[in-house]
């Protein structure tokens, strides 16, 4: 599969093609481990493991890294504000490192219970001092710092292309240079690679360096540790588009003035916001929902991924608890399709299908899935392949077999644990869907009978979507799946 990416630095999309054949080198921004992550946040973590998953089902190698921030985030991206860990560690009477555990094991409860496959390498800042100051150093040494009231600095009018990523002209950024608030700075998009004491003096992790004893910069985490598990040259990196005017703009400066390598990183793919009222949702203003909120509502956390799949990941999306429930119906309708393909096919056949080595002949089945992988290679349009998912399974074209088969290889993309529903506890299941079936035929009957005709056939087809067909007798409604 030859996929096309929106490449934000550059603002266009172009054929990806990573550096060594076959291998996929991919950096995508961890959590700050001060709080648990919300739904909005989570969102970028769906799209992270969609792009992973659809590499891998295409055949790459691919090494996913990720960072844990547990040292060094401020609330303000632009060196100003409090630390984020410190914070949050005084208002629980915590250590900054009871916190970084607390919420790192909290994290991946919640991407596990989403199905987001962890990452190849999930690396900590507080493990990584050595390799930052390292970095630091060679920056250093090719003359992009100074050093000042303590800190030391990056200085971004040394490095000409400075801004292309926010397609940002460093001339406009010098002539901001008055309203600098960190008066040791020499212009306010300047930022620190190091602070000393002198930043907070009662900073609670640091450490010695050539510049004193101290803590780095929040920028200098991903340089570092990318460059210690990808190379000084790697494929792709990811993001929320909070980050490109800032943190990845400054990722670019900090990686590039060290290793006089451009590009550092080959395609930069930026997901939306998830937005709330029309808000990006936000712990700072403390108007977020968690994964867990969801949960205690009644929602399984992969009703929350089914919903997220429904939007292309540069668009933002709407969130609201009717189109929660939409996608929680939606999904129970489709793993209600998968059960009715089942119930079609022997035993033994179900058996290999869990195995993975089903073949798909060329009729209905190849070609859904095959426009299901153009979809994929397109920018990672997952609303179009969800269409194509649904499609298969709606026009009853494609023998059962073959139809499951597709699902199934749709969904070691999508990562909605179709093959699981094979292995449920079906007795149970069956017997709760037959009395929410039998409920709604006597709920459309007695519709009929106070002729609100339109709630009848409404309930009617709302069960044909789930692949229920409702038969109109002598003896009354019986139902069948088809």
């Amino acid at each position: 599969m030859a996929f096309t990416f929106f490449n934000t630095l550059g603002r266009r999309r172009q054929p990806f093609e990573p550096l060594r054949a076959g291998k996929v080198g991919f950096y995508g921004c961890g959590p700050t481990v001060y709080n648990y992550a919300h739904i909005g946040n989570l969102r970028a973590y769906v799209f992270h493991d969609i792009l992973v998953r659809s590499l891998r089902r295409a055949g790459y190698e691919v090494t996913h890294v990720m960072n844990i921030t547990d040292v060094g985030h401020l609330s303000g991206d632009n060196d100003e504000g409090g630390d984020k860990m410190v914070k949050s560690a005084e208002e629980r009477g915590k250590s900054v490192l009871e916190i970084a555990d607390f919420y790192t094991g909290a994290f991946f409860n919640d991407t596990g219970r989403m199905n987001i496959t962890r990452p190849t390498v999930v690396c900590k800042a507080t493990e990584h001092i050595p390799e930052m100051i390292a970095l630091i150093e060679r920056i250093e040494k090719n003359g992009f710092t100074y050093f000042a009231g303590g800190n030391l600095y990056f200085d971004i009018t040394k490095f000409p292309s400075y801004g292309e990523l926010a397609l940002l002209r460093i001339e406009d950024l010098k002539a901001g240079a008055r309203t600098a608030l960190d008066k040791n700075k020499r212009n306010p998009h300047d930022f620190v690679l190091w602070f000393t004491k002198s930043k907070f003096e009662n900073q609670a992790l640091i450490w010695e360096s050539p510049w004193g004893r101290g803590y780095p910069g929040w920028h200098i985490e991903c340089s570092a540790m990318s460059m210690k598990y990808l190379g000084e040259q790697f494929d792709i990196h990811s993001g929320g588009i909070d980050h490109i005017p800032i943190h990845h703009t400054n990722e670019i400066a900090q990686s590039e003035a060290a290793t006089g390598k451009k590009p550092w990183v080959g395609c930069w793919l930026h997901n939306e916001f998830l937005v709330l009222d029309r808000d990006k949702m936000s712990k700072s203003t403390g108007d977020f929902l968690t994964l867990q909120s969801l949960v205690d509502a009644g929602c399984d956390p992969l009703d929350y991924r089914y919903f997220l799949l429904g939007g292309h990941y540069r668009s933002q999306l709407q969130f609201s608890w009717d189109s929660l429930s939409g996608a929680r119906n939606a999904r129970k309708s489709l793993t209600d399709r998968i059960r009715s393909l089942a119930d079609k096919a022997p035993p033994a056949v179900l058996e290999y299908l869990s195995r993975g080595r089903a073949e798909i002949a060329a009729g209905p089945a190849l070609e859904r899935l095959e426009a299901f992988n153009r979809a994929l290679q397109d920018d990672l349009s997952t609303p179009r392949a969800m269409a194509e998912l649904w499609g298969l399974l709606r026009d009853g074209e494609a023998e059962p077999v073959e139809a499951l088969a597709a699902a199934f290889d749709m969904d070691r993309a999508l990562g909605l644990g179709l093959e699981a529903v094979l292995r449920e506890d079906k007795p149970a299941d069956d017997e709760a869907l037959a009395r929410e079936i039998e409920g709604l035929i006597a709920e459309r009957a007695a519709a009929k009978k106070a002729k609100d005709f339109a709630l009848a056939d409404s309930i009617r087809q709302g069960l044909k979507e789930r692949g229920i067909a409702l038969e109109d007798g002598p003896g009354g409604t019986v139902w069948r799946r088809f």
